[in-house]
C-alpha cells in the first residue's frame, strides 16, 4: 500500500476531504509523486504530508479523485462486501418491512459512483465512476453473495458517464430477466420495466413519503385528488386506496400512464382512478379562465404536485423557480377552500426554504392563505450525509388551503 502513486493537495484543501466529502477536484491537487493510471487507487495527503485516505483516480474527470476511504485497504471483493453489508443493514433496521429499496446510495453509503436498488429479487446497479466501473466484477460477486438475487441488471446509461470517459451500459449482467417486475410499496402493487423505466424503474425515494402521504389522507378521506407528474401512480394509487373518491392523475409518457393505468386495474382501484396522457403545465393552463374577469371553480380537495427536476445545475435555477411558482399558482386556483397541497422539489440546487419561498409567492399571487402541516424528505433508503451537500436533494411540504368561517 506504500508503493500508491500519491497525490497531494494544495494549502487548505483538505479540510473539506477530512470532514467526510469525498470528491478531489483538479483544481485541489498539487501534484502526484509518480504517475496514475485512469481507475486506480491512489493515496491522498495534504500539503504537510500527511494521511487522509485512498481513493480511486481518474484525470480524465473533474473529479480526479474519489475517496474510499481513510485508511489504508485492500478495494477487493471483501471490501465490497463489507460496505454494501453495511449499506444494506442500514435499510433492515430503518425500513424492515420493505421489500424493494435502494441498498447503496452511492456517498451517502461511502461508495461514490455506485447506486444498487434492489426490486424484489431483481437487483439493478448504476455505475457512474471509472473507479467502480474497474470492479464492476467484484461488485457483482459481492452482491451474489450478500443478496438472494434472481437477476442483476445494469442501468449504467446515465449522462455523467461520459464526464469519466464511460459508455453508456444498459442491460442484463446475470440470470435471466425481461425487466418487468411487479414491485410492493407499502401493501400496493406496481409494475415497472428495470430495463427501459425512469432512473432504474421506479422513485423508490418516495416510498415512505407516499406511506405519509396515505396516513394524512386518511384523517380526511373522500374527495377528488389530481396527482400531477403521476408517472407510475405512485401516490394516484395511495389515495385511491385510502378514501378518495376519485384520483385524476397526469403525465405527459403515454407509456406511463398506460402502466398507471394497469397498476390500478391489478389493485383493485381502476374504478376510482383516471389517468390522462398531457403536458402539465399545458394541462392546467387549460383549466383556467378563457374569458375576462371570469373566476376559476376549484375543483380538487387533494392536489399533488412530484415533477421530475427541474434543474440539473446552479445557473438553471431562476427557469426552475418560474417554473415551480407557475405550476403551484395555477394548483392553488383549483384546490378548494381547507383542501391539501402536497408538493415535491427533487432538485438538490434548490434547497427547501428556496423551494418554499416560492410556493408562497405563488400563494401571495393567488390570494391564498397556506398553513403547513408537514415537511418531508428522501426515504432512509437515500440517507442524508450533512457534510455531503450532495446527499440531499428531495423535499416536500404538506400545505392545508385556509379558509375563513
Amino acid at each position: 500500500m506504500d508503493t500508491l502513486p500519491t497525490v497531494l493537495l494544495k494549502r487548505g484543501e483538505a479540510d473539506r476531504i477530512v470532514a467526510g466529502h469525498p470528491w478531489i477536484y483538479h483544481s485541489a491537487i498539487d501534484r502526484l509523486t509518480t504517475p496514475a493510471e485512469n481507475g486506480a487507487v491512489v493515496q491522498v495527503k495534504d500539503h504537510r504530508q500527511r494521511f487522509i485516505g485512498i481513493g480511486f483516480y481518474n484525470a480524465q474527470s473533474k473529479i480526479n479523485v474519489r475517496v474510499i476511504a481513510h485508511e489504508r485497504l485492500s478495494i477487493d471483493q471483501g471490501f465490497f462486501e463489507a460496505r454494501i453489508g453495511a449499506a444494506l443493514a442500514l435499510r433492515q433496521k430503518h425500513m424492515p418491512d420493505a421489500t424493494s429499496f435502494r441498498v447503496v446510495n452511492a456517498e451517502a453509503d461511502l461508495l461514490s459512483g455506485l447506486i444498487v436498488d434492489k426490486y424484489e429479487d431483481i437487483v439493478v446497479i448504476q455505475i457512474s465512476a471509472l473507479g467502480m466501473e474497474v470492479r464492476k466484477r467484484e461488485i457483482v460477486a459481492a452482491l451474489q453473495k450478500i443478496l438472494s438475487t434472481r437477476a442483476i441488471i445494469e442501468r449504467s446509461d446515465v449522462a455523467s458517464r461520459k464526464f469519466e470517459g464511460l459508455p453508456e451500459a444498459n442491460g442484463v449482467v446475470t440470470g435471466e430477466t425481461d425487466g418487468k417486475v411487479k414491485v410492493n410499496l407499502n401493501g400496493l402493487t406496481f409494475e415497472t420495466d428495470l430495463l427501459t423505466g425512469h432512473k432504474t424503474g421506479l422513485y423508490l425515494d418516495q416510498q415512505q413519503n407516499y406511506r405519509l402521504f396515505a396516513d394524512l389522507f386518511r384523517r380526511a378521506p373522500g374527495g377528488h385528488v389530481l396527482d400531477c407528474f403521476s408517472f407510475l401512480g405512485g401516490f394516484a394509487l395511495h389515495a385511491a386506496s385510502s378514501g378518495a373518491s376519485h384520483v385524476q392523475g397526469i403525465d405527459q409518457s403515454a407509456e406511463a400512464v398506460a402502466m398507471a393505468q394497469r397498476n390500478a386495474a391489478s389493485n383493485g382501484l381502476a374504478e376510482k382512478c383516471s389517468f390522462t396522457e398531457a403536458n402539465v403545465f399545458d394541462w392546467l393552463k387549460a383549466q383556467m379562465p378563457s374569458r375576462p374577469h371570469e373566476k376559476v371553480i376549484p375543483r380538487f380537495d387533494v392536489i399533488v404536485l412530484d415533477p421530475p427536476s427541474f434543474t440539473r445545475n446552479r445557473a438553471s435555477v431562476p427557469d426552475a423557480l418560474r417554473g415551480y411558482k407557475e405550476i403551484h399558482l395555477r394548483s392553488l386556483k383549483l384546490l378548494k377552500p381547507g383542501g391539501m397541497l402536497f408538493t415535491y422539489c427533487c432538485s438538490h440546487h434548490i434547497p427547501g426554504p428556496l423551494f418554499q419561498d416560492a410556493i408562497l409567492s405563488a400563494a401571495y399571487d393567488a390570494r391564498r392563505l397556506l398553513r403547513r402541516v408537514a415537511v418531508f424528505s428522501q426515504g432512509p433508503d437515500h440517507p442524508v450525509v450533512p457534510s455531503i451537500p450532495e446527499t440531499e436533494y428531495l423535499k416536500g411540504f404538506a400545505l392545508e388551503l385556509m379558509s375563513y368561517p
